[in-house]
């Protein structure tokens, strides 16, 4: 059976299986197995290997655009950042990806313009996978919409182009630990969300006889196959609608709670929008004081995602982290001002920091 045929069959036999405590292991099964077929499917057509954009990593964060062809994308970057990405009323207009820095409340955000995404994408039409492979060093992903599109198909469109890419946007990593044995069986330590034989069946079709495993939290047969298929990306999203001036600005019935409209083309909105990429990448700006001295309240550290005094020392030096004796903190996080911490202490955005070496 050829195997694009294979991964047909299963397809359909798991939409056609009532999903219940009795089919619960079989349906993990065929969900493990469609997985792996998917991916040796991309291996043997040779989008998995293909040559994919080169993009540097650079500034605090970076932002992805993702939009079909013509949403506006290449006309927002140059509106928000130093890029000079070049804008035409024709589809297919970007045919690299086009960086741009943008800088907002002391933080510098690489955005990056991606070519137009389109429905196959992920199996490679219109070099939908060289495409992905850029958006894979994204921090944040910008959806942005064409409202002469229909929204709400454009949009459901995109996302399954980006899942079946691997991206499993605004989802929280499942947390699992995992160590393979030689022997002696499987050894689950869960949460009974998930039947011990379904967990079985999963690592069986991916070949694990024998493990000890510890998952913390509510876990469902996918996220499970995720997590051992080891190359998916887990990243926040926000929807952007672009030509609010042509379409106008109130959503319509059905349309999403949060989705943010603009006009990239007479810059409209875009202060709301740069507001929600710094609360999606959690941002933390962190003021640092030499003992002795006052803070410099200019150019505060810039760290994304929960913060703590280590990932200060880290991010000024390794050597800070190594040698670090405690640290004094003022602000939010301080119960009082100059309060003595260590390295695990969460700090909050704005907080001053002294940092205490042992050399």
């Amino acid at each position: 059976m050829a195997m694009e045929e294979e991964i047909r069959k299963i397809e359909e036999e798991i939409s056609s299986t009532s999903y219940n405590k009795a089919t619960e292991k079989h349906v993990s099964m065929l969900k493990a197995k469609l997985a792996r077929l998917k991916e040796q499917s991309l291996v043997k057509h040779g989008t998995k290997q293909a040559v994919g954009f080169f993009v540097k990593k650079t500034g605090d964060a970076t932002v992805l655009l993702v939009g079909m062809p013509s949403a506006g994308k290449s006309t927002l970057i140059n509106a928000m950042t130093n890029a000079e990405s070049k804008t035409a009323a024709y589809e297919f207009t970007t045919l690299d990806v086009i960086p741009g820095m943008l800088e907002y409340r002391n933080a510098f955000i690489q955005i990056l313009d991606i070519p137009g995404i389109i429905e196959g994408a992920s199996r490679g039409k219109g070099e939908g996978r060289k495409v992905m492979s850029a958006a894979r060093v994204a921090d944040l992903v910008i959806i942005m919409l064409d409202p002469a599109r229909g929204l709400e198909g454009q949009h459901e469109m995109i996302a399954k182009e980006l899942y079946s890419s691997g991206f499993r946007l605004d989802q929280q990593k499942p947390s699992i630990r995992l160590a393979k044995k030689t022997s002696g069986g499987v050894n689950i330590s869960c949460d009974p969300s998930m039947d011990r034989k379904s967990i079985e069946a999963i690592l069986k079709e991916f070949k694990i006889m024998s493990a000890d495993i510890v998952i913390r939290g509510k876990l469902t047969s996918e996220q499970f196959i995720d997590f051992l298929m080891g190359n998916r990306i887990y990243v926040p999203s926000i929807t952007v609608i672009n030509k609010s001036d042509i379409a106008g600005k109130r959503p319509a019935n059905g349309e999403k709670a949060g989705w943010i409209y603009i006009s990239a083309l007479k810059k409209q909105n875009l202060e709301a929008l740069k507001e929600a990429i710094w609360s999606r990448l959690a941002f933390s700006r962190i003021y640092l004081k030499r003992i002795g001295l006052p803070a410099d309240m200019r150019k505060p550290l810039i760290i994304k995602g929960s913060c703590a005094i280590e990932d200060v020392c880290k991010k000024i030096h390794a050597d800070f982290a190594r040698y670090f004796r405690y640290a004094r903190v003022w602000g939010k996080s301080a119960k009082f001002g100059g309060q003595k911490v260590g390295l695990r202490h969460i700090l909050q955005d704005g907080d001053v920091v002294e940092l205490h070496s042992r050399k």
